[in-house]
């Protein structure tokens, strides 16, 4: 064995051995300040040799791949010191095709000036733009804007502070694929005395959770074309400005030309009146947000309502339902379990106010006469349900596809027997969803009996194949950054509680009752409508208990096992590549269990991944 290879093994057995005696000590929880500095531990303890293989690096670049940043810092009374430490940050870049353009909005602090001029005397790639009259923040960003030379604009607030290798990994995007016109990046939080916590470790790009709270935030980097062509920053969205230029600067955007690179590349600063610190610093935010999205729905004539959430910090799209509602054909299986189904099939009935939808029973070789007499009962009771017979041997994929040749709606609904109608608004609230033109699978939030979270969304690459997002947390938990509130694309949901258009159910053949039975036959048929183009939405607007496989039973005698992990390796071979990157997740976080805590595992620091496979 050489010594490079010794010397390797090592260090990642020391590594190893730093993080869990770290999480011993501070026995932290998932989110805490020692779970983050342990996950700091692990993946940055490489960065400094990554920064000297940098030059190099960028010295084999043609020069034409060589994109020139111009860093937007507007300034208005900046505390000296943090000023100071954000213009060092950017100098201390280890890629140097950069300029710094600063806007000074007519700080009346005495310092700012000569502290300025000193820097723009120190460094010629320092530009500075003095305002005679406080304008606020958004034509103080247009004006450093207007001294703007380069290819690329990177937004950055006066207090704030890149990474060292931030512009480096951005020019690495840039020069692999020259068509990019928006990078984003992770961030965490930094204190006065330089203490970070708070990684926010985000999803590719997610149009849904976008409308919901600006997750893009910081580090973002956009074509400064494209930027003066919208026309920047508007006045009049201060609070909510980047918010507004996102959504408007992202508008019929190619997703390809939109990455994510998955690295802490920006320190935002958490200080007394910070909007890093707290939401209420800032609470003029919330007009100016809803004003925000307003405008983009109108412009890209959707005629949906902008509302603050119950929390009243992020923001909740109600789309329209049409004048003529389509119908909704809800497919229920069952095998026996009347009491079970009976629950389920009433409480559609007396919670749901979406007036057009059939309710169709499948029953799969019952044999108990209450069984029987509940079919009678409940079809006598109401008009809407149905109850067909399948008598082959159970299928889960086969059974519902079965269902939807008999359905009679332009949407189907996938519902378990055991599933429980908790709030009134579910199936509008899922339907306005499901038949908007690029939505494909909508998902519901489903608990368990014990008010604990079972659903919320599917994670790609838990367990080996899939696993329910914030499983087992606590109902009203915001989730990790609120992910358990908002509205958001997730690569795939339950089929305990789905809806889509037939349209797209039969576009991608169904559900799999071939390869797929019993299990993971819903998390295939949401890939598949992926594959196609459509995004895959959860709303945390439709709930209900799901008294998990009650019916079916759980998979725990040799037979079942043994089904369970063909369609296991089906998966694996089908999606692996997928499985292993869910553009949803992030890679720094875990795929070992469904808590969103952080990744325990080094990773490089040269990862960057595109918005969607």
């Amino acid at each position: 064995m050489s010594k490079p290879t010794i010397k390797r093994r090592i260090a990642r057995f020391r590594r190893k051995c730093l993080f869990f005696l770290f999480n011993a000590k501070n026995k932290a929880s998932v989110h805490s300040l020692g779970a983050y500095q342990s996950w700091i531990l692990l993946h940055e303890n490489n960065l400094t040799r990554h920064l000297k293989k940098a030059p190099r690096i960028i010295r084999s670049w043609p020069e034409e791949k060589r994109p020139f940043f111009s860093i937007i810092l507007p300034v208005y009374n900046t505390d000296k010191g943090l000023l100071n430490r954000a213009i060092e940050s950017v100098r201390e870049q280890v890629y140097p095709h950069w300029e710094l353009c600063i806007s000074d909005d007519a700080s009346t602090e005495s310092y700012i000036r000569p502290l300025l001029e000193e820097w723009m005397a120190k460094d010629k790639r320092i530009n500075v733009v003095f305002r005679p009259k406080n304008g606020h923040i958004s034509i103080n960003s247009n004006n450093a804007l207007e001294i703007a030379s380069g290819d690329y604009c990177v937004l950055m607030d006066h207090d704030d502070e890149l990474r060292p290798h931030s512009l480096f990994e951005a020019a690495k995007v840039i020069s692999n694929k020259p068509e990019t016109l928006f990078i984003y990046s992770d961030e965490d939080k930094i204190d006065s005395e330089g203490n970070r916590s708070e990684p926010h470790f985000k999803s590719s790009w997610n149009p849904d959770l976008l409308y919901a709270q600006n997750y893009l935030n910081h580090l973002t980097i956009l074509k400064t074309s494209r930027l003066r062509e919208i026309g920047a920053w508007r006045v009049g969205y201060e609070g909510s400005q980047d918010h507004d230029l996102y959504l408007r600067y992202l508008h019929d955007v190619d997703i390809e030309k939109i990455i994510h690179i998955p690295q802490i590349l920006y320190h935002w600063r958490a200080i007394e009146g910070s909007a890093a610190l707290t939401n209420s610093e800032k609470n003029y935010t919330h007009k100016a947000g809803i004003k925000a999205l307003t405008d983009h729905l109108q412009n890209v004539n959707a005629q949906a309502k902008v509302s603050m959430t119950k929390s009243e910090q992020y923001y909740r799209i109600k789309w329209p339902v049409p004048p003529d509602p389509p119908l909704v054909s809800l497919i229920i299986p069952t095998k026996d379990f009347a009491k079970i189904t009976q629950v389920c099939v009433e409480s559609i009935l007396e919670k749901t106010t979406y007036p057009n939808y059939e309710i169709i029973i499948v029953n799969n070789n019952s044999e108990k006469e209450e069984t029987f007499t509940f079919f009678e009962t409940i079809q006598r009771k109401s008009t809407r349900v149905r109850v067909i017979d399948y008598t082959k041997p159970f299928n889960y994929a086969a059974i519902n596809n079965y269902a939807v040749e008999h359905a009679a709606g332009e949407v189907i609904g996938l519902v378990n027997n055991d599933i429980e109608i908790i709030n009134e608004g579910w199936l509008t609230e899922m339907l306005s969803q499901a038949i908007r033109p690029d939505i494909g699978c909508v998902g519901a939030k489903l608990y368990y009996p014990n008010n604990t979270i079972q659903h919320a969304g599917v994670i790609l690459g838990i367990g080996g194949v899939a696993g329910h997002s914030h499983k087992y947390f606590p109902r009203n938990a915001p989730g990790y950054f609120s992910r358990l509130q908002l509205t958001q694309n997730l690569s795939a949901v339950t089929a305990a509680l789905l809806l889509v258009k037939k349209s797209i159910f039969k576009e991608v053949g169904g559900l799999n009752e071939k390869h797929l039975k019993v299990a993971f036959n819903d998390v295939d048929l949401c890939l598949k409508v992926m594959g196609k183009g459509h995004r895959n939405l959860w709303t945390p607007y439709a709930e209900a208990y799901h008294h998990e496989s009650k019916s079916r039973g759980r998979d725990d005698c040799s037979v079942k096992m043994e089904r369970f992990h063909r369609e296991l390796k089906y998966m694996q071979e089908t999606w692996g590549s997928l499985l292993n990157n869910d553009p949803y997740h992030s890679p720094n976080l875990t795929n070992q269990h469904e808590d969103f805590s952080y990744c325990t595992r080094p990773s490089s620091p040269e990862v960057s991944r595109l918005a969607r496979p």
